[in-house]
């Protein structure tokens, strides 16, 4: 306990208190911009820790995560525009809430969703951290192949009352994932000779262009009499929600936390994956899914609470086995062993220092974090104010910098013009942008461990039966398939006999 109540004084009473700030400033920032994201962030800030001492380089780092992960709430309530891509599902309530002029409030339930999940992820990390990477680390390709093939078959509960609808686009999410090469053989595949196709879509560009450019386009459409900004009440009582609604949706920020925690333990999936589960879940448990999509403060909760508790989930398998669990700990990774630091199971014997380190710069990263959102929150719905005409040509030019710097192409910036489109045609017929996301993200980890699974079975397709833990992924994505299917089938009866009846 003494080294750990040494590192917190050294932190809070010292400079790297002041780094961590810094930190956390900027990342509230760069995700709060579409197009920018935390990973770019600490991209960006990495080369600036070299020089310092690690404690101070830690803390910054730790500060951008942790803001620009939060941060992406701001334009996804007010502008429909996730700034990150944890915070797609964020926009999906938020910004009809915004809509209805309760954009503050919005951002209240968002900040405090995002602190409670963030409260809860540091507790993970600090007293299960090693049993749960343990047990992550004996899963199998397997295993990892049933359990992404029941989080795709949340596709239909993120379908919006349309499974069938949902499902074309998710399988459009699938489609457009597998341009470029293949894993394991490296065949090329939907590229039709383009160099550029061959490193395959990035997310970056696709998000962009799905909810970015996609609402700048039906907002032009519209014409310019309906470019008028959205009204907005700044006169909100503390953080625009009662204790009791807190109290009220305490299991749904407990379920989405878990979940955000689980899926950050996860390699490679992170927030990106972890909102738009936690929502679909919400959605599924609440007793009006209907209303999911037009302002349900419930999906605001959700969101939030499951991007933030994936922070302390993709900390987890870093630290204790030096396997990042996102983008931005793949960054802290490179960052550490610059600093002579190599994360992995010996890492809390030999600097157990540096482990306490990472532990108060997530907290106090979270609980700053939280303080200057609130601070800010009456002032960030007066974006609002500014007349769309001017403020999305602003932000077409951050979504056009945002994905050229993805990736320095600007085939980049072609790839979300395109989506861009195809967001804006897709919306024109009802077809939910959720699914396409999911699909999008979660193909290539399906097709990678099915292809290591086979490969280490000798092409026996059994295993996936027969191993316990694949076997109930497997049964649980089936059951929940068909339990929608049948529920929508019921629902277009229904409203069939009903206006027949009617008709009569």
């Amino acid at each position: 306990m003494e080294p750990l109540m040494q590192i917190f004084t050294e932190m809070v009473f010292g400079t790297p208190i002041l780094y961590l700030l810094i930190g956390a400033a900027i990342g509230i920032i760069i995700g709060a911009l579409p197009g920018l994201s935390a990973t770019m962030g600490v991209a960006l800030l990495l080369p600036l820790t070299f020089g310092m001492e690690p404690i101070e380089g830690i803390s910054m780092l730790m500060g951008v995560y942790v803001g620009g992960v939060s941060g992406g709430l701001i334009s996804a309530t007010l502008l429909r525009m996730p700034g990150t891509p944890s915070s797609v599902a964020t926009t999906f309530d938020a910004y009809p809430m915004a809509q209805r002029g309760e954009a503050a409030r919005a951002l209240g339930i968002g900040i405090t969703a995002s602190l409670i999940g963030g409260l809860l992820s540091f507790v993970a990390l600090v007293t299960i951290a090693p049993m749960i990477a343990r047990a992550a680390v004996k899963l199998s390709s397997f295993e990892f192949f049933s359990l992404t093939v029941f989080a795709l078959t949340l596709i239909a509960v993120l379908s919006q009352g349309n499974v069938f609808k949902g499902v074309a686009s998710g399988l459009l999410g699938i489609l457009f994932a597998c341009v470029g090469f293949a894993p394991i053989d490296g065949t090329q595949r939907f590229t039709f000779g383009s160099l550029e196709l061959s490193a395959g879509i990035g997310l970056l560009p696709l998000i962009i262009g799905l909810f970015a450019v996609s609402e700048i386009l039906r907002t032009i459409v519209k014409g310019e009499e309906k470019m008028e900004t959205l009204k907005v009440n700044l006169r909100v009582r503390g953080l625009g929600f009662r204790l009791a609604e807190l109290i009220q949706n305490g299991w749904n920020i407990l379920r989405s936390s878990v979940i955000g925690i689980a899926i950050g333990i996860l390699p490679g999936i992170g927030g990106s994956v972890s909102n738009l589960v936690a929502y679909a879940q919400a959605k599924q448990a609440s007793k009006k899914p209907e209303t999911f999509g037009k302002g349900n403060p419930e999906g605001v909760w959700a969101s939030e609470a499951a991007n933030n508790a994936s922070i302390g989930g993709a900390l987890i398998p870093m630290m204790t086995l030096g396997i990042p669990g996102d983008g931005v700990t793949a960054m802290l990774l490179g960052g550490l062993i610059i600093h002579g630091i190599q994360p992995g199971p010996l890492l809390f014997k030999s600097n157990a220092d540096i482990v306490y380190i990472v532990y108060w710069s997530f907290l106090l990263g979270s609980i700053l974090v939280f303080l200057m959102q609130i601070f800010g929150m009456r002032t960030f719905p007066l974006i609002l104010s500014i007349p769309k005409r001017f403020l999305y040509s602003i932000l077409l030019v951050l979504a056009v910098v945002g994905s050229y710097v993805n990736d320095n192409r600007l085939f980049e910036v072609w790839v979300m013009l395109f989506f861009g489109l195809v967001g804006f045609i897709l919306e024109e017929f009802d077809v939910p942008l959720g699914p396409l996301l999911l699909g999008f993200v979660l193909a290539p980890y399906a097709e990678v461990h099915f292809r290591r699974a086979v490969m280490y079975s000798g092409g026996d397709l059994t295993p996936f039966l027969t191993r316990p833990i694949s076997a109930l992924f497997l049964a649980l994505a089936v059951l929940m398939l068909v339990y929608f299917l049948v529920k929508e089938f019921r629902s277009r009866k229904t409203s069939g006999g009903a206006t027949a009846n009617g008709a009569v």
